[in-house]
Order: structure tokens, then C-alpha cells, then sequence
């Protein structure tokens, strides 16, 4: 296994003390595959990928629990220096506003060559021959030419390409995509989904893909993971979840999608809001907005359970007949 999120627990310092936000996270990637991890905002699913790359502000945060495992080695464990090393190097990242982890000051070609230089050790020259390479490899029109130019010279999609010419340019074995496709239009959404899933398929890359979107879920990822209030609900390939969701929850996002054929009618809604983090229910967090919620739901935090294939955290999914999509 390429990635393996093992029992992970991330805390903030808070008015209210230390408050759990990320519990008891668990998940795996395997070469070439791609993990689509969705939610609502606020879901954990952010503070997750930054954990991986232990990029979470200490303070106020802190990984309280768990172990992040890349080719069997636990990152959690080692020295700064080699953190750093791994970070860039072998795992790159598309974080979510491609225009704010750009820097205005330096060139697009001067970014990307030094990410090349930190991590591989190639001359001035050579990385910067690099970086044309990268753009050139994202599709970006006259790559010499445009790695001469600076970010706000670059459209929203061409800054998404850039940034993704920068993550891949060491040709990581994982990449973590943050919403890579938040704020473009349809189209450039589709190239962009199309242009992850050529690279990944050129590299033989594991893929996180942080997202909101179960459209673009379907369109993109393997297998997947539901957060809810920090936790992961369920969890199962794409087209099984989208055909048989075990959680409520799941199936209130599904729900919630535009579907072919339903012109003029109203979307499904998730009634309420998730709970904040330092007054969660005793029992299941989703139970105060979901519709089928019994008393038992309220009384003891259920475990995620099932399968590997398939698993959910609700105490009544085996009696539960919920409505899937045939969207994927």
C-alpha cells in the first residue's frame, strides 16, 4: 500500500480547550488509485490532507493520535530535514486556491524550478529547463514563454495547470488535489479532471481528491470516503456507493445532486447544520438531521463497520433500504 491513514485524531486549542476535529480517521491508498474524500465544509476533510503533509499550524494544532504511513514508513516520525524531503518530493499537493499559493513576487518558471532544485539538486539552468517541461507536460500553450510570466498574467484555469505543474514536477508518488476544481467553469473543470487523470495514469500515482462535488467523484475517483463532523460515515468503491449507500448521510448528498430528467424540480436539502466540534451528541453525530434517527442512534458513538469494501458508521444500516444514484 502506497498511503496508509492509520487512526488519525487532530486537535485545535480553542476558548472551549483542546477540541477534536479530525477522529479516528482511517483510510489507504494503493498505486495508481485514486481516494475521493468528500463532505460538507467544515467536514475535516481539509485538515486531513494537511495532516498528511504535516502542514497543520502548531499551535494551535496537533495531531494527537495515529500514524501516517508512506511505502510502510511513518512520516509522523521523522526528523524535520527529512519531512521536508518526502514533502515536495515524493508527495505533492494542489491546494485549494491555486491564485494564494502562488507567489505574485516570482515568476511561474522560478516557482516551479525552485521546487525542482530544493528537492532534486539540478542547477539553475536545468531546473528551470524543468519547469518548461512541467508546463509544457500540463498543456500550457508556448511553455518558454509563459514561465517568464507572473500569476495574476495567468486565468484562473491556467494558475490550476501552473499549480499543478508544481506539485507533479518532481513526479511525487501521491498526490493530494484540495478542491483543485473549486471556482473554474464546466469546461475548464473537465479539462482539468482530464488532464489528473492522464498524469496519474503517465506516473502510476496514488491520488487524494478533496472534494464537495460527487459529480466530480464519479467522474474521477476509485473508491471513496464520507466525512461528517470529522469522522469518516462511509466508505466504498464509487459506483457501489453511489447504487447502495449504507449511511443517511451519504444518501442526503446524493439526494442533494442534480439529476438528469428533473428539470424544474425542487433539489433535496439536508435539513439543519452539522454540530460544532466541541459540543458533538453522545451518540451518532448525524442523528439530529437525520430522518430516520431511532433512539438507539442517540445513546453510544457507533463504530465504522462492514467490510474493507464497504463500510459504514451507522448503527442502522443493516435495516436501512436507502435510495442510491445511477449517477456514477
Amino acid at each position: 500500500m502506497l498511503l496508509t491513514v492509520d487512526n488519525l485524531n487532530v486537535e485545535f486549542l480553542t476558548e472551549h480547550g483542546w477540541v477534536r476535529v479530525v477522529d479516528d480517521v482511517n483510510f489507504d491508498i494503493a498505486p495508481g488509485e485514486t481516494l475521493g474524500l468528500v463532505g460538507e465544509s467544515g467536514s475535516g476533510k481539509t485538515v486531513s490532507a494537511m495532516s498528511i503533509m504535516q502542514l497543520i499550524p502548531n499551535p494551535p494544532g496537533r495531531i494527537s493520535q495515529g500514524g501516517i504511513f508512506l511505502d510502510g514508513e511513518n512520516l509522523l516520525s521523522l526528523p524535520d530535514e527529512q519531512l521536508r524531503q518526502r514533502r515536495g518530493r515524493d508527495i505533492g499537493m494542489v491546494f485549494q486556491e491555486s491564485m494564494t499559493s502562488l507567489n505574485p513576487a516570482f515568476t511561474i518558471g522560478e516557482q516551479i524550478a525552485e521546487t525542482v532544485r530544493t528537492h532534486l539538486g539540478l542547477s539553475r539552468r536545468a531546473a528551470m529547463a524543468r519547469a518548461v517541461e512541467a508546463l509544457d507536460l500540463v498543456r500550457i500553450p508556448d511553455p518558454h514563454q509563459r514561465a517568464r510570466a507572473y500569476p495574476h498574467e495567468f486565468s484562473g484555469g491556467m494558475r490550476q495547470r501552473a499549480a499543478i505543474a508544481m506539485a507533479l514536477a518532481c513526479e511525487p508518488k501521491l498526490l493530494i488535489a484540495d478542491e483543485p476544481t473549486t471556482a473554474l467553469d464546466v469546461t475548464v473543470q473537465a479539462q482539468i479532471l482530464e488532464l489528473l487523470r492522464q498524469l496519474q495514469n503517465r506516473f502510476d500515482m496514488g491520488v487524494l481528491f478533496v472534494t464537495h462535488n460527487l459529480g466530480v467523484v464519479a467522474d474521477i475517483c476509485d473508491r471513496v470516503a464520507v466525512m461528517y463532523a470529522g469522522q469518516i460515515v462511509e466508505t466504498a468503491p464509487v459506483e457501489e456507493l453511489f447504487r447502495h449507500p449504507q449511511h443517511p448521510y451519504t444518501e442526503g448528498l446524493l439526494r442533494a445532486m442534480p439529476q438528469l430528467g428533473q428539470a424544474g424540480q425542487r433539489l433535496q436539502v439536508i435539513r439543519g447544520a452539522p454540530p460544532v466540534p466541541w459540543d458533538m451528541p453522545p451518540g451518532c453525530r448525524f442523528a439530529p438531521r437525520c430522518p430516520y434517527a431511532k433512539p438507539i442512534c442517540e445513546q453510544h458513538p457507533p463504530n465504522l463497520e462492514g467490510d474493507h469494501l464497504h463500510g459504514s458508521r451507522c448503527p442502522l444500516h443493516a435495516k436501512l433500504s436507502l435510495r442510491g444514484t445511477t449517477h456514477a
